[in-house]
């Protein structure tokens, strides 16, 4: 049961137009920069991401959308991404904006077979228009539809062979729950190991989510908005 792949390039060669992704982050926190980056060189067109936001103006999955590779965004956030802002606003791009929390029930759903819930999110705004609302211990709430992908694309800090996952502390965001609601699981790690060698309690994906794994390089880690504090004078 070998899953491991050369690279991304090698990972993504079934990517085809018009596919969907679901892609991990938060900010550019937990960001798949390899896969990213192999989607970008392939060039394919017309995805749908699902994703938190869309990086910054250059920077995660803001490239894809530089190169309008993008035709939907199913996020929750714009960011600080001002491609995103100008091809939204302009009717360039379509985009299913989702408050945070109904964004990761709605991908959790997808991974564990739920068609669709109720959550009092959103109700009596602009987020409920044209859903089912009903009334539960006297508090109306709005169906959602569960959030599954063609591809999920993952980032982890350690990973074996077999696909066994391990975040590390901000990064995990919303990995978890995307690797299990992608059809196909593509997951990078910084750091591949032999199967046995990660301690099965600290597993946070296991490997049953992961479909195809390689060991990213070359890792940026850019920070979208750095801010620091003045050393004190000694």
């Amino acid at each position: 049961m070998n899953k491991v792949f050369a690279n991304a390039d090698a990972a993504l060669h079934d990517l085809r137009d018009g596919a969907s992704l679901l892609v991990a982050g938060f900010g550019l926190c937990g960001n798949p920069e390899n896969l990213i980056g192999a989607v970008a060189r392939l060039g394919t067109r017309g995805l749908t991401i699902i994703s938190n936001n869309c990086g910054t103006t250059n920077d995660g999955l803001g490239v894809l959308l530089q190169a309008r590779q993008v035709a939907k965004m199913i996020s929750s956030y714009v960011g600080e991404n001002k491609e995103f802002e100008r091809q939204f606003l302009a009717g360039e791009l379509e985009v299913e904006l989702n408050p945070q929390g109904t964004l990761a029930e709605r991908i959790r759903a997808g991974g564990a077979g739920i068609a669709a819930f109720y959550t009092p999110t959103g109700h009596g705004t602009v987020v409920a228009d044209g859903k089912d609302v009903r009334a539960f211990d006297g508090r109306m709430h709005v169906l959602e539809s569960a959030l599954r992908a063609d591809f999920a694309l993952i980032k982890a800090w350690k990973g074996d062979r077999w696909g066994n996952l391990v975040y590390r502390k901000t990064a995990r965001n919303f990995a978890p729950m995307m690797a299990a609601a992608g059809r196909i699981t593509i997951a990078e790690v910084e750091e591949l190991v032999d199967v046995g060698d990660l301690d099965p309690d600290a597993v946070h994906t296991p490997g049953i989510y992961v479909q195809r794994i390689f060991q990213g390089t070359a890792y940026r880690k850019p920070i979208e908005q750095r801010t620091t504090r003045a050393r004190p004078v000694a």
